[in-house]
């Protein structure tokens, strides 16, 4: 499992656990007052995206769009991943300044990969257009890597977020998505582990600066 860690005599290590890009990531330790502080960065799968925190391995996982799991709590919101599409550089799309979600409509696209939460991913990737056209989540992938070789050789496109672009690799194409809302992002831990003042500072901090 990648990590990158931060540390700072004095301050507790808050583990803390996020998928692709570590912009966002970064984001959230700014707002919590933490970039000199002790932060470890653990990359957790997307195919079983809550069983760190829940096996007590991390301390709080950044989460995008709501989440409906009875052990698990979520801040408020601090942040926005605006939504893109991630193409093969060699797709019709690729091209393109920005994209309508009106425009993925029957186009492959990806089931939820693993175990991760279907209704989660209804938000990611929506089954139907607003205009009520299928999108054809019709191909799996179990890891980022595998799904990012199927994009890049034209049998699928990706649903996403922008900070995607931070990671992606030769051979893919990542295009703004104008008319999705942007994903909100929150953090999420196991209920009870904010009763650890580290971990509660952390949470409180972030968010109070998120709302100023």
């Amino acid at each position: 499992m990648p990590e990158q860690t931060m540390t700072a005599a004095g301050s507790r290590t808050v583990r803390f656990g996020y998928h692709g890009s570590t912009e966002v990531a970064s984001r959230i330790i700014r707002l919590a007052g933490r970039e000199a502080a002790g932060v470890q960065l653990s990359e957790y799968d997307i195919a079983d995206p809550f069983r760190g925190v829940r096996a007590g391995e991390l301390d709080v996982m950044i989460v995008k769009f709501a989440i409906r799991e009875p052990d698990l709590v979520s801040s408020r919101v601090l942040t926005e991943d605006a939504r893109a599409v991630v193409v093969g550089s060699g797709h019709p799309l690729a091209a393109r300044a920005s994209v309508s979600i009106e425009d993925l409509a029957g186009h492959d696209a990806f089931a939820p990969p693993g175990g991760f939460p279907a209704y989660v991913w209804d938000d990611v990737v929506p089954p139907r257009t607003p205009a009520g056209r299928p999108i054809r989540r019709n191909r799996r992938g179990r890891t980022v890597p595998e799904m990012m070789r199927m994009v890049a050789a034209g049998e699928a496109l990706h649903i996403s977020l922008i900070s995607f672009a931070d990671i992606a690799p030769p051979g893919i194409k990542v295009v703004p998505i104008h008319d999705l809302p942007p994903a909100p992002v929150t953090l999420a831990w196991r209920r009870g582990a904010e009763a650890h003042d580290h971990i509660r500072e952390f949470i409180t901090t972030a968010e109070a600066e998120a709302s100023r």
